[in-house]
């Protein structure tokens, strides 16, 4: 029994508890004065957080650790000056979709999408490489202050990819998957509803080291399961030691106290059971029986007796406590049976609507072998053989909306960062299609090249064409219930910035380069780029609907009808009359290019314009 504290609340406790709700992964474990543990915080890890330069430290303590941890926090919280760029021409329905193809860097992408999608991801799915010795894996660049990354991140790859070969031969073979998987997970966190859940495929390779990682990225009491997933029924050549059967997916919520009972619809093959019914309780449905004598390791709080009905007394082991018994008996949920022999056996009766027909999903899911995922890949692209070299680790259909049904929601944004070949897109299409709704994906995938691809240069461009295929299968064999499927996709690539160097590095240009350099806007790029990014400033959803217009013979571009109104217009052409026009359609948000106004005095007198005419209107110029 614990004793009244008899003070003050304890303040310093409540600071930990603030802290913990914004930085779980600095929480950790200490002993106070009297030797006992207690939560604390890191506070080498709390100041790498606060600070844009790696931090030096630490003391001993539990946690996971690694060489490189803290170049991989600092990766995480460094800005980056890049852009996403819409591609229309490989997109499907650009205007109206509301589904998002990145292709490029996923760290790039996470960063980019934080403001965007901040708090408002449901489901996130991801397959990692495992880190098996024959993966590739991001070569993350590392930097000693925010400056020097911002700066670097702004010039181009010119390979368009940062993958490389992370082989067992490697000293730092554990380190660098951990450096990698780290900064990902933390930013994919932030996109995540309170109420929302990640999944992550694993083997048992790096099964204990990412399950660390999670708890102390997430918490290690929003764990919510480690599923056994069996993929085959049979060993492989890669065999060693036992059959490798399975593999797992780690479960982990925003805030677990955030979620509803976690249930399913009782499966097809459970309900056959249910074959006696109560005369006088037919509101609950049929039923199956259970002894409730247990014939597991000997518990002496499960022993006591019962009576039977010819006053016999019954003592045995139970499943139930002496309380819960008790509580059967009243609600009428048990019930005695007599054996041939005479004697009475004590039983449980199961309805089939209790929980409302749904039940607790199991740990184990031994459906969906990986067999399944490669047929799907070939009969959507209608080929026989081949492709089991590109996605020999492609996940079935079946398990992804396996793994999201418990946690669904009609209006969902689900979340794949390794895209692979699009296998989630192709899950979420197919939900939309079978039970309503209109959820929304959200794919990401790096252009990685196939080795002697031939009609196939990269695995972003497989994705897309089975998206694309998905959807026009989806539609052909359910003509009537998916007129409104969405099955497009925008297509936004990751890039360096619009803004050419001059932007971020004024202070660096001498007063010759100025005549030359006074466009801030890199030559290359159109209006619709300069529009996503500043879609991507503001924080605006990057799958809104997106018009453009003639206004005064200039383009003028409104996203989601009034959400945004921009015009990037550089002849010098923009007047006091066009602005009031921009104005009178009151727009929440007005930009403009500052190359495009006539003169300064009409960029000194828009803000007037727009409080006269749209008080409410946030206006900004690029």
């Amino acid at each position: 029994m614990e004793n009244l504290k008899m003070h003050s609340p304890d303040l310093t406790q409540e600071n930990i508890d603030r802290l913990a709700e914004l930085f779980p992964n600095c929480v950790t474990e200490s002993r106070d004065e009297k030797g006992s543990l207690k939560r604390a915080i890191d506070f080498d890890l709390l100041r790498q957080e606060l600070a844009n330069h790696i931090v030096e430290g630490p003391q001993e303590r539990y946690r996971l650790d690694w060489p490189g941890k803290r170049e991989a926090l600092l990766t995480a919280n460094a800005p980056i000056a890049k852009t996403l760029r819409p591609c229309r021409e490989e997109s499907v329905d650009f205007d109206t979709t509301k589904n998002l193809f990145i292709e490029g860097d996923n760290l790039d992408a996470l960063k980019l999408l934080q403001e965007n999608y901040l708090g408002k991801v449901k489901m996130i799915y991801i397959d990692p490489p495992y880190n098996t010795g024959n993966d590739f894996i991001y070569e993350d660049d590392f930097a000693e202050n925010t400056e020097e990354f911002l700066k670097r991140s702004n010039q181009k790859d010119e390979e368009g990819n940062r993958l490389v070969p992370n082989t067992e031969s490697n000293g730092r073979f554990h380190s660098d998957w951990l450096s990698m998987m780290y900064p990902r997970l933390k930013l994919a966190r932030n996109l995540l509803r309170d109420d929302g859940v990640i999944f992550i495929s694993i083997d048992d390779g790096e099964q204990a080291n990412l399950k660390l990682m999670c708890d102390e990225i997430f918490g290690a009491e929003n764990c919510l399961a480690l599923l056994v997933w069996k993929k085959k029924y049979t060993g492989g050549k890669h065999t060693k030691g036992y059959v490798d059967l399975h593999e797992y997916v780690l479960v982990y919520a925003k805030t677990a106290q955030n979620l509803p009972e976690i249930s399913v619809p009782r499966p097809d093959e459970e309900k056959d059971k249910f074959i006696e019914e109560d005369e006088f309780l037919k509101e609950r449905g049929k039923f199956y029986i259970r002894p409730l004598k247990s014939n597991l390791a000997l518990r002496r709080t499960l022993i006591y007796p019962v009576a039977a009905p010819d006053g016999s007394i019954l003592e045995t082991q139970w499943l139930v406590s002496k309380e819960t018994l008790e509580n059967l008996f009243a609600e009428k949920r048990v019930e005695f049976r007599q054996k041939r022999d005479g004697t009475y056996q004590l039983y449980r009766k199961y309805y089939e609507k209790d929980g409302n027909g749904e039940v607790k999903p199991p740990s184990l899911i031994d459906r969906f072998p990986n067999t399944e995922a490669k047929s799907e890949l070939k009969e959507i692209f209608n080929v026989k053989e081949g492709r089991d070299n590109v996605f020999y680790t492609v996940k079935p259909l079946g398990l992804i909306k396996h793994l999201f049904k418990p946690f669904d929601d009609p209006e969902a944004i689900t979340l794949d960062f390794f895209a692979g070949s699009g296998t989630t897109a192709h899950a979420v299409m197919e939900l939309n299609a079978n039970f309503g709704g209109s959820r929304r994906y959200i794919v990401v995938q790096i252009t990685e090249p196939i080795e002697n691809g031939e009609e196939y240069a990269s695995i972003a461009e497989i994705a897309k064409e089975r998206i694309r295929r998905a959807g026009k299968k989806i539609r052909e064999e359910n003509p009537i219930t998916t007129t409104d499927l969405d099955i497009g996709f925008r297509v936004l690539k990751v890039d360096s910035s619009n803004m050419a160097d001059i932007y971020y590095t004024p202070d660096a240009v001498n007063q010759d380069r100025l005549l030359w350099m006074s466009e801030n806007i890199k030559e290359d790029r159109t209006p619709e780029d300069l529009l996503f990014q500043v879609l991507l400033d503001w924080g605006v959803d990057l799958s809104l609907p997106v018009a453009k217009v003639k206004i005064m013979n200039k383009d003028v571009f409104f996203v989601d009808g009034n959400a945004l109104a921009a015009c990037f217009d550089q002849d010098g052409g923009i007047t006091e009359e066009f602005v009031k026009e921009i104005a009178k359609r009151e727009p929440l948000r007005a930009v403009f290019r500052d190359a495009g106004f006539k003169d300064d005095s009409v960029k000194i007198n828009v803000e007037q314009i727009f409080k006269s005419l749209s008080p409410h209107t946030e206006v900004k110029t690029i």
